[in-house]
């Protein structure tokens, strides 16, 4: 029988299971991988996948383990927490790369102070 750890852990303990989710679903797909195939190779059904990258209380550490490993073959999960990861990085600089486009006529009288 599952029992919900939610109601037994700190918020601190419940924010960070989060964030870890958040992080595998982020090298997931910075790796370019679907959560389907990632699931299928750490032999997880993808709903499972889908409650370890919430962050569910209830996922063992040997589930979550095995996903990181299915997503990218032999990077720690202290590696994967302190985002060391190039694939990482390489999403964080797509993310952050926008483009910029000229401003409107309208729009540069409301910012002529």
């Amino acid at each position: 029988m599952k029992r919900n750890e939610t109601p037994l852990m700190p918020s601190a303990r419940v924010d960070e299971a989060r964030a870890t989710g958040e992080k595998l679903a982020r090298l997931r797909v910075a790796r370019r991988l679907r959560q389907s195939d990632a699931a299928a190779r750490a032999g997880l059904a993808r709903s499972t996948a889908a409650l370890i990258e919430k962050g569910d209380l209830g996922r063992t550490q040997a589930q979550i383990l095995r996903y990181l490993d299915a997503i990218a073959p032999g990077v720690s999960l202290l590696s994967l927490l302190q985002g060391d990861d190039p694939s990482l990085q390489m999403l964080a600089a797509r993310e952050a790369t926008q483009r910029v486009r000229a401003l409107s006529k309208a729009e540069l009288e409301k910012l002529d102070f």
